[in-house]
């Protein structure tokens, strides 16, 4: 079992929380063909490449440690690797501002046109591999521990998370030592004021060190996104049109309103709530069957992500794959590998369920247009 799955479904619960308490506060709607964007591109795909990075950090450490780390007091390794990782997070982010082909991947989390927390999970699929040589493998050739690698990375994520609230305003004392989620508010604006500004992630040591500290201005709104963002909810598309353009490769025409006028914001939002509780749900498990068993899995829960996403985009396709996967999922996993606990076997019987609920909805002419969401201002 892993223990990971816990605090997937805690940052879940975080995001629901959040979103329903700006709901009531402000009146707004609930983005949610965003919202289960941002999940979408924050949980299956990125699981398997932050397994990839932790197994790289775990041969350098074997293999090609510098074992310098090995020696010292306790406090000074902890204390050491607590700043050298968001020291190395720093220059990592600020040089996926600056270099194209790694802004193509980090562009994924910049085009959100709505902070919250959800926010705060949504990123490029391949993102733990562009960080390898930042954090990772320097801490590795140092010989920082794995424990302590996985303990001060997770801290220093989970800061990263709370930092994508819309609810906390201002900090106070805490922001002249501390990124805060005014000063990454800012780094998310894309207005001349606020572009490429705010790059640490937990001390604000490195900003006004190398000079990148922009603090939010009086009378200046940030307005997030970015100047060209891909015009779907699928996270395919999200994660692939920043590839292509910067590749030069031709992009598939997308229609950008066209599911506006079909499914409904509430069935594609629990349709990502109940699949993000799946793959958390595979995140538990994880090691406990065959590598096989496990892979079925795994393009399961990927192909159900695409199908969720051609729903949210309008597409025809999307509603009876949805439903084909489902109830693939609810017959072919319980005979294959014996799952029988009943989480498991609830949160996978809830998904045929969901997407034939809402044929039924949609051939009795119950679906509506979807609201469009303002966009967020601070």
């Amino acid at each position: 079992m892993n223990a990971m799955a816990l605090p997937l479904l805690g940052m879940l619960a975080f995001v629901l929380a959040e979103l329903f308490a700006a709901r009531m506060w402000s009146g707004r709607p609930i983005p949610w063909r965003d919202v289960v964007l941002n999940l979408g591109s924050g949980h299956i795909l990125m699981w398997l490449f932050r397994g990839v990075e932790i197994a790289v950090y775990a041969w350098v450490v074997a293999h090609a440690s510098l074992h310098w780390a090995e020696t010292w007091p306790t406090l000074v390794l902890w204390g050491f690797a607590l700043f050298a990782w968001d020291l190395g997070f720093y220059w990592m982010h600020r040089i996926h501002h600056v270099l194209p082909v790694l802004w193509s991947v980090h562009v994924v989390h910049h085009e959100g046109e709505h902070f919250n927390l959800s926010l705060g999970i949504r990123n490029a699929w391949i993102s733990s591999l562009t960080t390898l040589p930042f954090t990772s493998i320097p801490l590795a050739l140092i010989g920082v521990p794995l424990p302590v690698f996985i303990a001060v990375s997770t801290l220093h994520y989970t800061v990263q998370f709370y930092n994508h609230n819309s609810i906390v305003a201002r900090s106070g004392w805490l922001e002249r030592f501390f990124i805060t989620p005014a000063h990454h508010r800012v780094h998310h604006g894309q207005n001349r004021e606020y572009r490429d500004r705010n790059f640490g992630g937990t001390f604000l040591l490195w900003d006004k060190l190398f000079g990148s500290f922009q603090p939010e201005l009086p009378g200046v709104p940030v307005h997030y996104g970015v100047a060209r963002p891909t015009p779907s909810t699928n996270p395919l598309w999200a994660n692939v049109v920043p590839l292509l353009r910067y590749a030069g490769l031709r992009v598939p025409r997308i229609e950008n309103d066209a599911y506006r006028k079909t499914l409904p914001d509430i069935a594609i939002g629990t349709g990502g709530l109940l699949l993000f509780c799946v793959a958390a749900y595979y995140v538990h498990r994880d090691g406990t069957w065959p590598a096989w068993g496990q892979s079925v899995f795994f393009a399961l829960i990927f192909a159900s992500t695409l199908a969720l996403g051609g729903m949210s985009d309008g597409r025809a396709w999307g509603l009876p794959c949805w439903i084909a996967l489902g109830c693939a999922g609810i017959v072919v996993l319980p005979l294959a590998f014996g799952l029988s606990d009943p989480p498991g076997v609830i949160a996978l019987a809830l998904l045929p369920l969901h997407g034939l609920a809402t044929l039924r909805f949609a051939r009795a002419g119950s679906v509506v247009p979807s609201p469009v969401p303002d966009r967020d201002s601070p």
